[in-house]
Order: C-alpha cells, then sequence, then structure tokens
C-alpha cells in the first residue's frame, strides 16, 4: 500500500484540490494507498475537510514542517511513503515513475515544480533558483518520495531545522543510494510569491542563505514560512497560467 502524507496548517481553501489530486493520481495508477492528514495546530476547517474526504487526521502542536512530516510517516501504514504538501497537486505519473525508480534501485526522490499563479517578477528567480537546486539534484519539500525501510534508515526529517529540511532529507536519502528528480512537474500553489512583494522574498531567501544551517533552527526570520498569511481565493489550476519552476 502507498501512503501520502499531507502536513496542514489552517488549510482549507488548498486542502480540496490537493486530496482530489491525490486520490485521482492513485487511482489512475491503480495502486491501493492512503491518505494522512497532519493538522498541526490550525485554527480553520482543515480537520474537518480531510475528514469528510476520507483522509485520516494525525493532530499534533508543533507548527513545525518536519515535526508535520514525520508524525504523519509514522502514523501511515504503507511500505512505500510520498510527501504531499497541502497546496500541491500530482497525477498519477508521479506515482507510476516514483515506484519505477524505487524498484530500479533509487533511496527516494522528488519532481521538478511548476508554479501556479506566479506574477511576472518571480519567473526570473524561480527559473535561475530551479536550474541551480535541481541541478544539484535536491528534492522540492512539495513532494518527496521513499520507502517505509529507507525513510527509518535516513532517520526521517531533522526536527531541528524550521526551514530547509528537505534539502537534509535528500542528502540522508543519498547517503544510503542515489536520488532521482522526476522530469514531470508537480503543480505548487505561487502564493507566497503573489503575498509577499519581490523585495520580501529576496530578504528572506538571502537571510536563510547566509545564516545556513544555524538560521535554519530558530523561526526568527522566517515570516514568510510561518506567519501563517493565506489567501481567501484559490487560483484555478488552468495550464496556461502554470509558470515553470523546473530548469525543463
Amino acid at each position: 500500500m502507498l501512503s501520502f502524507v499531507v502536513p496542514a496548517y489552517n488549510e482549507e481553501l488548498e486542502l480540496p484540490s490537493t486530496l482530489a489530486s491525490i486520490n485521482c493520481a492513485a487511482h489512475e495508477a491503480q495502486r491501493t494507498h492512503e491518505i494522512v492528514v497532519v493538522d498541526d495546530a490550525s485554527t480553520d476547517r482543515t480537520a474537518e475537510i480531510a475528514a469528510k474526504a476520507g483522509a485520516r487526521v494525525i493532530v499534533i502542536d508543533r507548527r513545525q514542517i518536519a515535526a508535520s512530516r514525520n508524525a504523519g510517516a509514522r502514523a501511515a501504514k504503507g511500505d512505500i511513503l510520498f510527501f504531499v504538501d497541502a497546496d500541491t497537486r500530482i497525477t498519477g505519473q508521479h506515482i507510476v515513475q516514483a515506484i519505477a525508480a524505487l524498484k530500479a534501485g533509487y533511496a527516494g526522490g522528488s519532481a521538478l515544480v511548476e508554479i501556479d499563479g506566479a506574477p511576472v517578477w518571480a519567473r526570473l528567480f524561480l527559473k535561475i533558483f530551479s536550474i541551480v537546486y535541481f541541478g544539484l539534484n535536491f528534492g522540492a519539500g512539495a513532494f518527496l518520495f521513499t520507502t517505509r525501510k529507507i525513510f527509518d534508515r535516513a532517520e526521517g526529517f531533522d526536527e531541528e531545522l524550521f526551514v530547509g529540511e528537505e534539502v537534509y532529507f535528500s542528502l540522508a536519502l543519498r547517503k544510503i543510494g542515489r536520488f532521482k528528480v522526476l522530469k514531470e512537474p508537480i503543480v505548487t500553489s505561487g502564493r507566497k510569491l503573489r503575498i509577499y512583494s519581490c523585495g520580501e522574498v529576496l530578504k528572506n531567501t538571502l537571510f536563510v542563505l547566509l545564516r545556513g544551517p544555524s538560521g535554519a533552527r530558530s523561526r526568527v526570520g522566517l515570516g514568510i514560512w510561518y506567519d501563517g498569511k493565506r489567501e481567501t481565493t484559490s487560483v484555478a489550476a488552468d495550464p496556461d497560467t502554470h509558470l515553470m519552476a523546473s530548469s525543463r
């Protein structure tokens, strides 16, 4: 069985389409699956929406993405784990290709990314970032996959980190075996790039990069990731509005 772990904090707007995409993808891939939504201190209808959609809901109070993913993995029953962010859509091809990679001996992997509705200023930034990031063979936090056995060997996500945990998880998997970045892109929300200005995004990004690992071990300066701002309407998943964040 496949287990899809979905960490969520106040995701009542984006979560329904994410859960629907997972169910459709698993059906396309003809795979038995479960969805574990980890509700991390939400104050909206996240847990209710997840339960009505048939997901198993795990409630924690950490406000930390690494802890949410680990909690979901501990509760999951599947032999293969997929970590999908609550504002991200996948297809059956991601499942098929991920399983094929694992059968071929890869320790785990991720996928290239498309961003919904990113503003004009973000296009160049995303293009450059993606070329460098995926060129270094790191996984995007919005979509990661591995087996239960390898996840346990890698000791999960580092809960000392409040940001960048996907980079260290990628490195941990690469110590065990090969790491596969699927060419078929997932689609994830560009809401942060719409909510925050170019200056705010660059300032926060540089802050994290310059402080290095020590800066990732505290919420200080990580407002973009942890202030909880949300949009009131969702950008439709229209292929004509998707802006590439991959190196293709």
